[in-house]
């Protein structure tokens, strides 16, 4: 098994990211038996694809705000940004 990531797991937490896991598995299962049909199916996936686009942005945005950050006694002694 993977190691934990403990630095985006407040972020997975807060997206609800297992459930979107659950959910999927759940429309594989309920697709399987007939529950929903394939259009549903694909419709349902193509949400989830569009969450986990938005997660991958938000991480990535995170990162690269966090690599920019100074402290707050840095940032007064720079001169501003152009």
């Amino acid at each position: 098994m993977a190691e934990r990531d403990y630095a985006s797991t407040p972020v997975s937490d807060d997206l609800n990211l297992r459930d979107i896991i659950a959910g999927l598995a759940q429309d594989l299962t309920d697709l399987r038996s007939g529950k929903i049909s394939p259009a549903e199916a694909q419709a349902r996936a193509a949400v989830a694809k569009q969450i986990w686009n938005g997660a991958r942005i938000y991480l990535q945005a995170i990162k690269t705000i966090e690599a920019r950050a100074k402290p707050v006694g840095e940032i007064e002694k720079s001169e501003p940004a152009p």
